[in-house]
């Protein structure tokens, strides 16, 4: 209850500073209170992600910090919305970048995800995004386009590659996320508003997922396999979410993207938008496998049948082909 509050408290502090010691304190407050949620398993491997996490976002910090006092140093101001120094805004997209895990900062992101259970896993992917991406809204005016450009349309690149040949259901919703971060990044200059709908868009579908997973304990393509004779309706509601996830029409997820396109089609940025619209086909790949895998027929319900089907061939067939 402790880390949680906590977790609130430094979300709410970051958001709503107009300084920017008091958004570092936010940040800081952060980081420390999920590092215990990580960690609480006791395995290494969540001790590990949870050192992976400490370093990365401490060091992110640092470069907050260093940006905002290399800008005070030059201007005089202390004051969020006024960073107008091109050295200090280089450094601060650096770091948040490194926050929110976009390319070429991803590589702590999938690592930490899977080393974390899946509620912590839904804390890192949603809220813990939340104060970074508050910042960026802040500051988006003062920022690079062709930096902030460049990452999104790395980010959405690597984001559908990476995550198709994975496995673990955390690893691919871990380059989910850095793919829509990119369709976030690619808008935030043009449309701050824009970023906002999307991201708020992507935390309630990324809660039904991970939530419908935590239920079904799912944590790998050939569990979920077998999970929908369990829970046939909340399978149904996962196959929704995935492709909603996925931006397929006429479902939510479609709504955003949508509205990005046409926003930097009208900011003469046609080919950006064209270029992110067919990068998201990767991404959609996964998540279509993901769908496939939540509707596969198994043969009647009987014990004895669901025995023989989890442990005999036809399964490890299934699994083969799948992988």
């Amino acid at each position: 209850l402790i880390f949680i509050i906590s977790l609130a408290m430094g979300t709410t502090i970051t958001i709503a500073s107009n300084h920017w010691v008091l958004a570092w304190t936010g940040l800081e407050i952060n980081t420390l209170a999920i590092l215990p949620l990580i960690s609480k398993s006791h395995h290494p491997r969540a001790i590990e992600a949870a050192t992976k996490y400490f370093l990365t976002q401490a060091a992110a910090s640092a470069l907050v910090l260093f940006s905002s006092m290399t800008n005070a140093w030059q201007t005089g101001q202390w004051d969020i919305t006024q960073l107008t120094h091109p050295t200090s805004c280089l450094i601060l997209t650096a770091a948040i970048a490194m926050k929110l895990g976009l390319v070429p900062f991803h590589f702590w992101f999938p690592e930490v995800l899977q080393g974390s259970p899946l509620t912590t896993g839904l804390l890192l992917s949603t809220i813990m995004k939340l104060p970074p991406i508050a910042l960026l809204y802040m500051t988006s005016p003062s920022l690079n386009p062709t930096l902030l450009t460049t990452l999104a349309i790395l980010s959405t690149a690597l984001g559908g590659w990476m995550g198709l040949n994975q496995t673990q259901i955390r690893k691919i919703l871990a380059f989910s996320s850095i793919s829509h971060l990119g369709w976030m990044t690619a808008v935030v200059i043009y449309n701050p508003k824009l970023t906002l709908l999307n991201f708020y868009l992507y935390v309630v579908m990324t809660v039904a997922v991970f939530l419908a997973l935590n239920t079904m304990k799912v944590l790998k393509l050939s569990t979920l396999m077998t999970a929908w004779t369990k829970t046939p309706s909340l399978n149904a509601m996962l196959l929704l979410t995935l492709l909603s996830l996925a931006g397929l029409p006429p479902l939510t997820g479609f709504m955003p993207k949508w509205l990005i396109i046409q926003e930097l089609t009208k900011q003469d940025m046609a080919s950006t938008a064209t270029l992110i619209a067919l990068l998201s086909l990767l991404s959609l790949f996964f998540y279509l496998r993901l769908a496939y895998c939540t509707t596969i027929t198994l043969p009647p319900h009987t014990t004895n049948h669901m025995k023989q089907w989890r442990t005999g061939k036809p399964t490890s067939i299934m699994i083969a082909i799948l992988t």
